[in-house]
């Protein structure tokens, strides 16, 4: 290796380094990592070139999240033109956010003129305002006026993941003129699958599907083949629910509309994809009460998002640990309550978290709402009592053989069966409640269930000691 001045003469690519760069896990596999590692460690530019700048862009971001930080920086730096900023869009916002802060606005500006509409949103939204100007400022008027338009809807809207690069023609047009328009026009999308319709105010009339117009004859004008679109999706549609228009109605594509009904861009299944994952990965956090967290964040950036729903069931658990003092007495006498008070409360517990998950998994995807909540509500309520006799017995039993006294085994016996069915009736009702109020039960229900459980668990078991031990 010879030093030249400003750059190092590099090896050759190496034989050895494999054509698949996962292993049988699924990560990225270590003898590539080390290869790559060592081609930065060397600033060997050829090999980056050649073995990474040309990977698949879900790839090369794979590559970017299993790699160190600081190895991060150097291998955008070292590709320069050939790093392939679509590669963004597939990792951890905070990795995203790190490694354009380092990359000077004009490289930026360049690699967003050749990226779509929907990916450069994508990248862009996330960058500082005063940036996110000096970059748009640097691009063609019209892709200028196209995502700034994009970037003017709501976040998590499906004006903000919409493509605004389509295929439009009149309806008078003959399939031939169409069929001559896309062989010549330059500036069309990589890949399309309809072509819409509309009148000179760009107002949605319907769409063709591209094996409809390769079917017919070329004088045949594009309005007597052309269907209504019956599934158009408004910009200012959340995300989430366009993604089940798309599973409703198994579309591929679908036209984005303004709220005067005019063509502003189109929404893809693959960018429809990536939004299914987001929201199952969200809700998936959030029942667990970690918010936003990603495996990239700091020690800090993750504490500070933990910590507010550890407080509020720090609180709770205070609440039940005021419910367990009410019968100090009690647990003094019958030291084989202090004991068994953990399984009533662990059991409802998880049997809460049961019902509630199914709960809000049917309330995101639609399928529970007000006409047949009160079904499902009977069904958990059947549910909790089933299972409440069945380990209650089953508890109760081993309790009673366990300390040798069958009032035992009757106490926990029915205090299970209490606890299960109101951790039944908490799993369903408070996600309903808080959906209902306006409020995420993927949030905040997991934390009131818990403390349902935990207060109605103690105080069932330790009030039936109580009423049991003192009047007999």
């Amino acid at each position: 290796m010879t030093d030249t001045g400003d750059e190092l003469l590099v090896r050759p690519p190496q034989d050895d380094v494999p054509d698949d760069i996962y292993s049988e896990d699924g990560s990225v596999r270590s003898d590539f990592l080390a290869l790559v590692g060592a081609a930065i460690a060397d600033r060997d530019t050829l090999f980056l070139r050649q073995r990474v700048a040309r990977l698949h862009e879900s790839e090369l971001g794979d590559l970017i999240e299993a790699i160190q930080p600081e190895q991060r920086l150097a291998l955008v730096r070292l590709l320069g033109d050939d790093f392939d900023l679509t590669a963004l869009t597939e990792v951890d916002e905070a990795i995203r956010l790190q490694i354009v802060d380092q990359m000077p606005n004009e490289q930026i500006a360049a690699a967003i003129g050749e990226l779509d509409s929907d990916d450069a949103v994508y990248i862009l939204e996330d960058l500082d305002h005063e940036d996110r100007e000096e970059i748009l400022a640097k691009l063609p008027f019209t892709e200028r006026v196209r995502l700034r338009r994009a970037l003017d809807y709501p976040e998590s809207s499906a004006g903000r993941r919409m493509q605004t690069e389509f295929v439009a023609v009149p309806p008078f047009w003959t399939v031939g003129q169409t069929i001559d328009y896309m062989r010549d026009e330059d500036d069309l999308p990589e890949s399309f699958t309809q072509i819409f319709v509309i009148d000179p105010t760009f107002k949605l009339l319907g769409t063709v599907d591209l094996d409809r117009i390769l079917r017919t004859k070329r004088q045949t004008k594009i309005e007597t083949i052309m269907r209504e679109t019956s599934h158009a999706v408004p910009a200012e549609m959340d995300q989430e629910e366009a993604a089940q228009l798309f599973e409703q109605y198994d579309l591929l594509s679908a036209a984005v509309v303004d709220e005067n009904d005019r063509l502003v861009g189109v929404l893809t299944i693959d960018d429809v994809v990536d939004v299914i994952q987001e929201e199952a990965e969200e809700d998936l956090l959030r029942l667990g009460g970690v918010g936003d967290e990603e495996l990239s964040d700091s020690v800090v950036e993750t504490s500070r998002s933990r910590v507010p729903w550890l407080a509020v069931n720090l609180v709770t658990a205070f609440i039940s640990a005021s419910v367990i003092s009410l019968f100090e007495g009690t647990i003094e006498q019958v030291v084989a309550l202090a004991i068994l008070m953990p399984i009533v409360a662990g059991m409802g517990g998880n049997a809460g978290s049961q019902t509630m998950t199914v709960t809000v998994r049917a309330l995101a995807t639609r399928n529970l709402d007000i006409h047949n909540a009160w079904r499902v509500a009977r069904r958990e309520a059947g549910v909790g009592l089933i299972n409440g006799a069945l380990f209650g017995t089953l508890v109760g039993v081993v309790a009673a053989i366990w300390f040798q006294d069958v009032s035992i085994g009757g106490i926990i016996t029915t205090a299970m069966l209490i606890n299960m069915f109101a951790a039944a009736m908490a799993g369903i009702t408070i996600p309903l409640l808080l959906h209902r109020s306006g409020t995420d039960p993927a949030v905040s229900s997991a934390v009131f269930v818990t403390a349902i459980t935990d207060t109605t668990g103690f105080l069932s078991f330790l009030g039936l000691a109580t009423w049991w031990f003192m009047s007999g």
